[in-house]
């Protein structure tokens, strides 16, 4: 819980209040910008240097609430792993913001971007200041004929597997021939770093791989292949160059013990769904919620079929506005998904414990499993601050 039982009560109820007196009642999704103020608080302090941290575009997905991070901790990096996202983020971002993609996209997909530029207003250069992320050869040498057909260098960055195995150059063998590929068409393509992500780490089963272990190899894999790169490929090697790793689950990991990269990529730990509630972030609070009112409500529960029954269903129950999203049943506590009705995307039928008080347009709060997927299901994001509900924030275009 983020709260004692006494305030969190209080937070809820207020909550509840602001949300009733609210121009619709309709499921929607809160941020606390109170709450994720103090998690990017805690971020700063699990930074050496403001500079490595870079924005994860899919776990925040509104270009205000981007913003409103970026200003907070002084970046202008973004890792976006969605086209229509990057298309979105285009003719809103400066000369100044880096984007690095965090998986690599088909061919098609980087052609299709390019071939349909939005109106660039804001001095942002689509061909500098995007690094595309590269996983085999094959893909090295499509970039590189994309480049060619456009007549335009464009930035490559390499994936490593540092111990993931969800793709990436996994050896030095393998690494040495994609830096010669890329060393050989600098006329088209330019190096611009290594990206290795590494949430194994925290995940593996002790049993498994202690999480020191992992760590370690995961850093060594990460340093030999950035000294094959400066003994090898010194032209290859700059001084910007973009050593990308991490993420929430092993940010303070990175801090505290000695670490091959300079960008670390972010994102759900600022709003800590559910998913997170993981050791390493255990100082981070939850930040964003869903809100759904309850549409019906019955002293004691029916079941079709069982109505002769009904003596034995003794818990109250409620009918709530959809229900069936990727998240938890929150507040008030004790409420959960009555089985037998089973899910709905429409209207889920909810057991309510006896000493909860849940009333039509009363509103039910949820914990989202994931930001990244759920935020997207609400058209908008409704910040709080003091409590009190502030201009909605859109989402980033999705087509």
């Amino acid at each position: 819980m983020i709260f004692n039982p006494f305030k969190m009560k209080s937070y809820f109820k207020n909550l509840n209040n602001e949300l009733k007196n609210y121009h619709r009642a309709i499921p929607c999704l809160l941020v606390d910008l109170d709450i994720l103020d103090q998690n990017i608080s805690q971020v700063t302090s699990n930074l050496k240097d403001s500079n490595e941290l870079r924005i994860v575009v899919k776990s925040l997905p509104s270009f205000q609430l981007i913003q409103y991070i970026q200003e907070k901790v002084k970046t202008n990096k973004l890792m976006v792993f969605h086209q229509p996202f990057l298309t979105s983020l285009a003719n809103q971002l400066t000369s100044e913001d880096d984007v690095l993609l965090g998986k690599p996209m088909p061919i098609k997909t980087a052609t299709y971007f390019y071939n349909n530029l939005p109106n660039l207003n804001n001095g942002f250069n689509p061909f500098t200041q995007i690094q595309w992320l590269v996983d085999t050869e094959t893909r090295i040498k499509e970039y590189i004929s994309l480049a060619k057909k456009l007549g335009k260098k464009i930035r490559l960055n390499i994936e490593l597997d540092v111990g993931l195995h969800r793709g990436g150059f996994s050896s030095l063998t393998t690494l040495k021939k994609a830096l010669q590929l890329i060393e050989n068409n600098r006329d088209y393509v330019t190096f611009s770093g290594f990206m290795g992500y590494d949430p194994h780490v925290v995940k593996l089963p002790k049993v498994i791989r202690s999480q020191e272990k992992a760590f370690q190899l995961a850093n060594n894999f990460y340093n030999d292949c950035k000294t094959l790169l400066s003994n090898e490929f010194p032209t290859l090697w700059e001084k910007e160059l973009t050593f990308n790793g991490a993420g929430s689950p092993t940010l303070s990991l990175h801090k505290t013990h000695t670490s091959p990269i300079n960008d670390i990529a972010i994102g759900s730990c600022f709003v800590k769904p559910t998913t997170f509630d993981i050791p390493t972030l255990q100082d981070y609070q939850p930040a964003s919620f869903i809100a759904t009112p309850v549409l019906k409500s019955f002293s004691k529960t029916s079941i079709p079929g069982l109505e002769k029954l009904k003596f034995l269903f003794k818990k109250k129950s409620a009918f709530i506005y959809g229900g069936f999203w990727k998240a938890a049943y929150y507040y008030p506590e004790g409420i959960k998904q009555n089985n037998l009705f089973g899910a709905s995307t429409n209207q889920t039928l909810l057991d309510i414990p006896k000493n909860a008080s849940v009333a039509v347009d009363d509103f039910v709060f949820l914990r989202p499993h994931q930001s990244e997927a759920v935020f997207l299901q609400f058209g908008n994001i409704l910040p709080v601050r003091n409590g009190k509900i502030q201009k909605s924030w859109a989402l980033l275009q999705q087509y």
